[in-house]
């Protein structure tokens, strides 16, 4: 059938080889090469064992917002006739490669609507971030493997979210049923696999069908910015959430929707390049002023900020939008086990009293 492929398990690496001859792939791996240690999106070449039976530890987000990248170098040229005299040349020109992601999952996707939103839309477009985003491919797994920190469903999305994705991949028994679900690379697959016999085809079908029902997460936490903005003096509900906080912005860097960078120039003499790299709001030094001031100089400021970002901000900024995900990484990674599904999910909770 024109648009779906099934690939046997057996066969999977082998069909990643061959896709790989046709566009930049990358696909969930373990940097110790092994399928329990830490696991990101990696560049796959020949030998690589995918990791599909999981979530990543990292998020995808370092594929289109790099944790370090050169936004341009610059150098000055002087003039041997008056030193005094510079030209300036600036060089921001950058490749972007056609690239497929294969093994996201649906909270990975709903993650990028956030980006989407906030570096596509409104008056500051970001060139860079729109070339790599027009250049990438997602194709997603239908997942299956939710555990405790999991909370897709509470954010409006669910394990069988498809929205931003390319391709669907639907495990079945023996293998996967990959679908063409957009126009943008229609014939990418098609000669990588057999078609999917009736039989596959169904069962993909009951799968996705299953998984559309399950409900992951407990809450709802959207609706939240009217009880966060009478909650937000309320120092003592804060100081509870925050009071284990050690500030070490793992949260930031493993969350796929936090998006927070600082800019610097790296100069040797005449010559050098800015620099744009992954920040943290949870860090002491992020806020603080030239003049000393730092208008979030404890735990509790911070995390109250990250929260209202999340749950309030960003939602009346976007329409609705939220800031999260769902897909607990930051719940998993938390060296004191904080849980935001606490801190968002009892912002309402007698909240009457302060109105």
């Amino acid at each position: 059938m024109a648009g779906k492929i099934f690939i046997a398990l057996d066969r999977l690496r082998s069909t990643l080889d061959k896709l790989c001859s046709k566009i930049d792939l990358l696909a969930p791996a373990s940097s110790q090469g092994n399928k329990t240690g830490p696991t990101a999106f990696m560049p796959y070449r020949s030998g690589v064992v995918p990791v599909l039976d999981r979530q990543t530890t990292l998020p995808l987000k370092k594929i289109l917002l790099p944790q370090a990248e050169t936004l341009l170098r610059y150098e000055y040229c002087k003039d041997p006739q008056d030193p005094l005299k510079a030209a300036l040349s600036l060089d921001d020109r950058s490749e972007v490669r056609p690239t497929l992601v294969f093994g996201a999952r649906p909270c990975d996707l709903k993650a990028l609507s956030t980006f989407d939103r906030v570096f596509t839309s409104g008056p500051y477009k970001d060139p860079y971030y729109i070339e790599r985003r027009k250049n990438t491919l997602f194709a997603t797994l239908v997942c299956r493997e939710a555990d405790g920190a999991c909370f897709c469903s509470s954010v409006g999305s669910g394990p069988a979210d498809m929205e931003g994705s390319d391709f669907r991949i639907t495990g079945i028994e023996g293998g996967f049923v990959v679908e063409n679900l957009t126009e943008k690379a229609p014939d990418l697959f098609d000669s990588l696999g057999e078609a999917p016999t009736q039989d596959q085809q169904s069962e993909a079908g009951r799968i996705i069908e299953d998984v559309s029902q399950y409900r992951i997460g407990t809450l709802d936490l959207r609706g939240n910015e009217e009880a966060f903005r009478k909650r937000f003096e309320d120092n003592e509900y804060w100081q509870k959430m925050a009071a284990q906080c050690l500030s070490c912005g793992i949260c930031t860097f493993v969350c796929p929707t936090c998006y927070c960078f600082t800019i610097t120039d790296e100069s040797d003499n005449l010559r050098g390049e800015r620099l744009r790299s992954w920040d943290s709001c949870m860090f002491y030094h992020y806020t603080l002023e030239a003049s000393g001031h730092n208008p979030r100089p404890t735990k509790l400021n911070r995390y109250r900020n990250r929260v209202g970002h999340k749950f309030s901000y960003i939602p009346e900024k976007y329409d609705g939008l939220l800031g999260c995900s769902g897909c607990g990484r930051c719940i998993r990674n938390c060296p004191v086990s904080i849980d935001i599904r606490q801190a968002a999910g009892q912002l309402k909770e007698n909240v009457c009293d302060r109105q």
